[in-house]
């Protein structure tokens, strides 16, 4: 009698996000790719976002398959889908592409089912001028942390989940035309949730990747922090530092457990407005970048000290559906020191960071 081979039954979505409808004008679904090359000399960021489906926007009928692109996010009929790039040289500064980045039909990501970690896949993000352009196939090394949610402003909540220790290897086109192969270590992030970007308020975000140790394994060690202010109510401030070694979470430290300082303010010099069609439409400035940022987190005998010194920025002018004036989210760039003690063991390394500082929606 011949054997009937049943589907192995999933055990997640396959792709990034469940298939849930996006049916509220501010539903949104982000993914985020952040790399610095190994010797420090490039930095590489995009944003691929979706936004929920107009007002205007008629439901599809009960049953009815899903119109237009997936992006591996699901139900996304009638959704808004934006992508940009940037990239930043020492030599040469920032360049970007505008908000509409070609972008691939199913995005990589880490929190896609099956991800096998020895398997490299494309991800191809381009201008669709001559602008920057990123073509290179990425290889995870490490394992997620848990999801964490931030529940704000009544019925409105942000739910992120971060990945360190991702490899990247292929092309980098330039914003002047020139190409250059790179190899990249970096970071990858899914977030979703309902917000408006006035009720956010803003957040501070950081990772940094130790380079040192086999190329084409996991970093030592790797640290992600977050820290999120919505306007309200006032106990929805969260946060988290969290620390990697060879691959794996090692420790978790909460918001109540964490301390942040900043000390003098980034020249605006070294802020750059993008993507380039922002300068033309009069944009506002916004709050100062600070300078330099100190992340302490401590639990016990284990604590984690991140040392941030901001060189350069680039300002993404975001537009807000809920308010006139812009939401900013700061790139920065610039050298890290990481001092941790885990479980009675010491470590320590110095290299290339990357932190957001973002807001400015709000008066």
């Amino acid at each position: 009698m011949p054997t009937t081979l049943l589907p192995v039954p999933r055990l997640g979505p396959s792709g990034p996000f469940p298939r849930a409808p996006l049916d509220h004008q501010l539903d949104r679904r982000w993914l985020h790719y952040a790399f610095l090359s190994r010797d420090n000399e490039q930095a590489v960021i995009a944003n691929l976002s979706v936004l929920g489906r107009s007002s205007g926007s008629v439901p599809a009928a009960p049953g009815a398959p899903p119109e237009g692109r997936r992006s591996g996010t699901g139900c996304e009929q009638g959704a808004q889908h934006m992508a940009i790039l940037l990239v930043h040289e020492w030599q040469h500064g920032w360049g970007s592409t505008q908000f509409n980045a070609e972008q691939p039909e199913v995005p990589w990501s880490a929190f896609g089912l099956p991800h096998p970690h020895h398997l490299p896949h494309p991800l191809r993000i381009a201008s669709r001028s001559a602008g920057p352009a990123l073509d290179v196939r990425l290889r995870r090394t490490s394992r997620p942390c848990t999801s964490q949610c931030a529940p704000f402003a009544g019925d409105q909540h942000l739910r992120w989940q971060s990945e360190p220790g991702v490899l990247g290897s292929g092309t980098l086109r330039l914003g002047d035309g020139r190409e250059q192969p790179t190899e990249l270590l970096g970071y990858h992030e899914r977030v979703r949730g309902r917000w408006g970007w006035p009720e956010l308020g803003g957040w501070v975000f950081g990772f940094v990747n130790d380079p040192a140790g086999d190329p084409a394994a996991a970093p030592p060690s790797a640290v992600v922090f977050t820290f999120l202010q919505p306007i309200r109510p006032a106990e929805a401030t969260s946060g988290s530092v969290m620390l990697w070694r060879h691959g794996r979470m090692v420790r978790h430290f909460p918001r109540r457990s964490m301390q942040i300082a900043v000390q003098d303010v980034l020249d605006r010099d070294r802020v750059v407005l993008v993507p380039p069609l922002a300068r033309t439409l009069g944009t506002p400035a916004t709050a100062m970048v600070p300078r330099r940022l100190v992340v302490t987190a401590r639990v016990g005998d284990d604590r984690v000290v991140l040392d941030f010194h901001a060189r350069t920025a680039a300002r993404i002018a975001n537009p807000s559906e809920t308010s006139l004036r812009p939401f900013s989210v700061h790139e920065t760039l610039g050298p890290c020191r990481v001092e941790a003690v885990i479980g009675g063991r010491r470590l320590a390394f110095e290299t290339g960071g990357i932190v957001e500082f973002a807001g400015g929606a709000h008066d």
